[in-house]
């Protein structure tokens, strides 16, 4: 990854490149390109690519945040009265004149490609290296994309460079529908692949990435949301898909799934596609010092952002490989973390564990300032808990936003891929061997057993969704399967809980509450697509505002 670090960094040396680009009439408008040297722009590879390296850049990831994608699931919540994902989200609270605008910010960078797209095609640069570049930019086009359908349902497809000087107000659309965005991005994906090579320079699309973006698309055009009459073909494309990609014979399963995260193992097996950071400058990652426990052996080391709530922790098999709902599992909810599987050990900080050295304790009287915080009076844990998982313990010992670490936020790797393929090939043709092979191997390397055999389809269901949350959680996966499964309206209307610990007689006992402002609420007939925000549609007329906003 060090190799496009580099690059990274060289692009915002000359971020006046990208931000010649910046447009004050709307997502759609581009400013006059005599703004930027074409002749120095397009003239090089070099040059071309630390424009190319710009949009890179501008992927979204969660390590300079501290409010997380995640914290718009049931998986984690805000530790403090604060953040978009606390203050209008977790309410349903927010309209269009007051949602954030993932919508502006998306479209800008996929201006971006489509002037990189135009100008390399029509650049006396190599051919076989406009062919590859221009491939990987379709893909991140695909994937901005795939952002936007996600959030908003059918957007206007918009594939050339428009100039509102030039254009006026043609260059407004209308939007196509969600079915035409999804092909859309799925015949990028699969044009693209043939252009990208299976193994590229670090940090790059490849034949995999695109592939897994086609397959994670299809999942989502497959599940109930958008297939509500259970069209079990998409779900047979969906498998077809990620089977490619296990095909590849590229990517495995890293060995230890708790160093996997950690910048010493960037690029590594499993890894399909990631944003890079480099850290000690400003585009490292801060996921230690904005995500991490906050105070560790009596110093702060973190804004401990999001907490983990007691529904993922439930979430979590035994390690005999049971779910602890199952009366054989040997659960006990008064010594509720023994024998629980390791994910939950490499993920999840709580009370009694040893975290730097140090025993946390979240037991109320303990004199601890982790205390479990009834009150949300400061950074102290809301729900009994906090984030361990893909914090390296080496960068545990500043506060904040201190951008030290050089870590890829990985997008897509392979054990996503097994799952998706499994949950696609048991909806498609029920749980064959197949299922279970790549159930298996998921499981296998954090020590569970395999799963039992005769389990009907809807069984194998249950655990495929309980081993996607448990696998991928705290990766930003679990809101948009929330939503795609429609199961949004029930585990996002109630509350959330935590774990209060008390002492009687000097023995800890447990007790499940509800967690200090884990209140939530999902509104059905809309929350399932947020709304498009007001200043778009007030620049373009032909657009139309999702139901019921």
């Amino acid at each position: 990854m060090r190799a496009i670090n580099h690059y990274f960094y060289s692009a915002f040396a000359v971020v006046l490149l990208g931000s010649g680009l910046a447009s004050c009439d709307g997502y759609l408008d581009v400013s006059p390109t005599d703004q930027v040297s074409d002749n120095n722009a397009w003239a090089t590879t070099g040059n071309a690519d630390m424009f190319l390296n710009d949009i890179y850049g501008s992927i979204p990831g969660s390590f300079t945040t501290n409010d997380p994608d995640e914290s718009f699931s049931d998986n984690t919540m805000r530790g403090s009265s604060s953040g978009y994902s606390f203050t209008a989200y977790a309410k349903s609270s927010y309209t269009p004149g007051s949602v954030r605008d993932d919508w502006t910010t998306n479209y800008a960078k996929i201006r971006k490609c489509n002037l990189f797209i135009e100008k390399v095609t029509a650049s006396a640069l190599p051919d076989a290296w406009k062919t590859m570049r221009i491939a990987e930019t379709r893909f991140l086009r695909a994937y901005f994309y795939q952002m936007l359908w996600v959030r908003y349902g059918g957007v206007p497809i918009i594939t050339e460079v428009l100039n509102r000087e030039e254009q006026g107000d043609e260059i407004f659309r209308e939007r196509s529908t969600s079915d035409e965005t999804f092909k859309f991005i799925t015949d990028e994906c699969a044009a693209m692949a043939t252009d990208l090579p299976l193994t590229p320079d670090k940090g790059r699309a490849s034949k995999g990435a695109a592939l897994t973006l086609k397959g994670w698309c299809e999942l989502f055009q497959a599940s109930p949301l958008k297939n509500p009459t259970n069209d079990k073909t998409r779900w047979a494309a969906a498998a077809a898909t990620n089977k490619q990609v296990m095909d590849l014979n590229k990517y495995s399963l890293f060995p230890d799934l708790e160093t996997l995260f950690y910048e010493e193992n960037n690029n590594n097996v499993e890894v399909i596609f990631d944003k890079a950071y480099l850290g000690g400058t400003t585009l490292g990652a801060s996921r230690e010092g904005l995500h991490g426990a906050w105070i560790v052996g009596g110093t702060q080391r973190a804004w401990s952002a999001p907490n983990p709530t007691q529904e993922i922790v439930d979430s979590y098999f035994m390690a005999n490989g049971l779910p602890i709902t199952d009366p054989a599992s040997g659960y006990d909810p008064q010594n509720p973390y023994l024998n629980r599987e390791k994910r939950f050990y490499q993920s999840v900080i709580y009370d009694g564990c040893k975290w730097l050295g140090y025993e946390m304790e979240m037991w109320i009287g303990s004199g601890s300032r982790n205390t479990l915080d009834l009150s949300s009076a400061n950074e102290a844990t809301n729900t009994g808990y906090y984030l361990r998982k893909g914090l390296n313990p080496k960068y545990e010992f500043a506060s904040g936003d201190q951008r030290l670490s050089s870590a890829s936020f990985i997008i897509f790797r392979y054990a996503e891929v097994l799952l998706s393929y499994a949950e696609a090939r048991n909806e498609e043709v029920g749980p064959d061997e197949t299922v279970y092979s790549a159930v298996k191997k998921v499981r296998e390397r954090s020590g569970l057993p395999a799963l039992k055999s005769g389990l009907t389809q809807a069984q194998m269901r249950a655990l495929i969704q309980q081993e996607r949350r448990v696998e991928l959680a705290f990766e930003e996966k679990r809101w948009p399967d929330l939503l795609r499964l429609k199961i949004a309206e029930t585990t996002l209307n109630g509350p959330f809980h935590a774990m209060k610990i008390v002492k009687e007689a000097g023995k800890k006992v447990y007790s499940v509450i509800e967690a200090p402002n884990g209140g939530r609420i999902f509104f059905a007939n809309k929350n399932y697509l947020l709304p498009i925000p007001q200043p778009v549609l007030d620049k373009n007329a032909k657009l139309k505002q999702n139901p019921n906003y």
